[in-house]
């Protein structure tokens, strides 16, 4: 021990460890201010937080544990050498989001505008490979410029190791991207793999090719936020599954989002304390829903009856609205639910309702999420746009979901379940553990006025009065084959139960259903229809 050390003057770095500890604890503070104070400045001057604020507000207080924070690129030409910040642009670790491990990267705009290169991408990929391995949530904070364009195809590379990483993790581990800032070009792709993709409007965007592409291209001249913002993402592409005015509110709603999903899928979801009594009744439900079919109602305040303190997170809002998917809980129980929504289209199945819920089925299903499904449904909708844009086929993926999904399944016709589409809406037919109807119920191939135009054709056209025949033919038909009970004398629902009843009915049947095991044939995958 030297003479300046025992008298607890610290030694030149280097000299001895006390040296040393003070270099790192140097160059690790360095690291933690990022490139400058300018930069940060300039940052929040766009209103955006910084990558490690971000990881503040989503991670559990010091939770957080980063990995390869000394990390440097090393690539030459065009003034690279010359630049060679710690992180490289991406701030990778772990931490907790209450109290499970959660593994999150986030890039950092400060730094090469958040662009990736090769150390960058290296770094995005051990994350995601410790977040496989661990089975554990993966987050990614977007919040960049793209390929380093300085780095060629090294750059372009990295992502084809995002995007099989992202495959590979698909339907093992949640998978969450969170859009803070610019996405473009083929960036793109890996929110578009995971499971959720959240926006902040005005300060994110995301597209293939940019305004000015476009309008060279196509002549068409459009805003960034016109093309791909948060708006445009979540009520017409379907991209986004949600959308939020600011950093922090969304971040938090990422929180929420996280403690209703399992670690991984051989995990349950969390399960939580219900205060909320399990034989409730809901009255309410007898005055929200009309009996007659042709009047709408707001299928979201069914829900809020049903439901554990009347809370659920709505997926992809503003999107197909003519059909809800939810996640909720039932007795402290996660559940995710799906519904027509009579407000919007009075509840048809089209092209993205069926895309919307096919998603969410497959995403429940892979996750050990129990189905709830709600079915008021008069049919698919028809028309020329529908059927050239391939309703068959999607009306389709929807069908192979359900068919395809091992979780306990229930469903519930409140009022109309007509045709192909009561079918697809996991009717028993198709392997619903527990279908349940209301006395309100009417089931059948069509309405009851389309099917007596067909049955009764002749006899309404030799009718001397022809409209009074075909009352009395409808009249007929739904006495004969819509009545309440129909379905369940043929063993095709298994009860009809008194709507107040049931948040009961629906708890008991989970609890009934929890130990469910079901096996799919031994196969490589499916082939279903895109």
């Amino acid at each position: 021990m030297t003479q300046a050390t025992a008298r607890g003057q610290a030694a030149p770095s280097g000299g001895d460890a006390r040296g040393r500890v003070a270099e790192l604890h140097a160059i690790r503070e360095q690291v933690r201010r990022g490139p400058s104070e300018r930069a940060t400045e300039a940052q929040h001057a766009k209103g955006k937080l910084t990558a490690r604020e971000r990881i503040d507000l989503l991670l559990d207080e010091g939770s957080f544990r980063e990995v390869e924070p000394l990390r440097r690129h090393r690539a030459s030409g065009f003034g690279l050498e010359a630049k060679k910040p710690y992180t490289d642009g991406v701030i990778t670790g772990w931490g907790t989001v209450h109290g499970r491990t959660v593994f999150v990267y986030a890039h950092d705009f400060r730094i090469f505008g958040g662009a990736l290169g090769e150390a960058h991408a290296q770094k995005i990929h051990k994350i995601m490979d410790k977040a496989i391995a661990a089975g554990a949530p993966l987050v990614s904070l977007n919040d960049g410029a793209g390929a380093r364009i300085q780095e060629g195809v090294s750059a372009l590379a990295g992502y084809g190791g995002i995007f099989q990483r992202n495959t590979r993790a698909s339907g093992v581990i949640p998978q969450i991207s969170v859009m803070l800032g610019p996405c473009a070009g083929g960036a793109a792709y890996s929110p578009a793999l995971t499971d959720f993709v959240f926006m902040v409007r005005e300060t994110s965007q995301m597209f293939i090719t940019g305004p000015d592409v476009v309008q060279a291209v196509t002549g068409e001249k459009v805003s960034q936020n016109g093309l791909g913002g948060a708006d445009v993402h979540a009520e017409t592409s379907g991209v986004a599954h949600f959308a939020y005015d600011d950093e922090a509110l969304c971040i938090e709603e990422v929180r929420y989002l996280l403690s209703l999903l399992p670690s991984n899928n051989r995990q349950m979801p969390p399960a939580v304390e219900c205060a909320d009594p399990v034989d409730r009744r809901g009255d309410a439900l007898l005055e929200l829903v009309p009996v007659d079919g042709s009047r709408p109602y707001d299928m979201r305040q069914v829900i809020e009856e049903i439901v554990d303190d009347g809370e659920f997170l709505e997926v992809h809002e503003r999107w197909a609205k003519n059909v809800l998917c939810a996640l909720s809980r039932l007795d402290g129980q996660v559940v995710g639910i799906i519904a027509n929504q009579p407000q919007a289209l009075a509840g048809v199945l089209d092209i993205e309702a069926s895309e919307k819920a096919a998603r969410f089925v497959q995403m429940c299903d892979a996750f050990n999420i129990p189905l709830i499904t709600l079915l008021d449904v008069p049919g698919f909708l028809p028309g020329v746009d529908q059927e050239h844009g391939g309703i068959i086929r999607h009306g389709a993926k929807l069908l192979y979901a359900y068919c395809n999904a091992t979780v306990p399944r229930i469903s519930l016709i409140l009022r109309k379940a007509y045709g192909g589409a009561y079918i697809v809406m996991d009717s028993q037919s198709i392997g619903a553990d527990l279908t349940y109807a209301w006395p309100t119920n009417e089931i059948a191939v069509m309405g009851a006025e389309g099917a007596a135009n067909v049955i009764f054709r002749r006899q309404i056209a030799d009718a001397d009065d022809p409209d009074e025949m075909r009352t009395r033919m409808v009249k007929e038909y739904k006495s004969e084959l819509m009545h309440p009970y129909y379905a369940a004398e043929r063993g095709l629902v298994d009860d009809v139960i008194d709507p107040a009843e049931t948040r009961e009915v629906l708890i008991r049947s989970l609890a009934m259903l929890r130990t469910k095991h079901a096996d799919l044939p031994s196969r490589k995958h499916g082939n279903p229809p895109i």
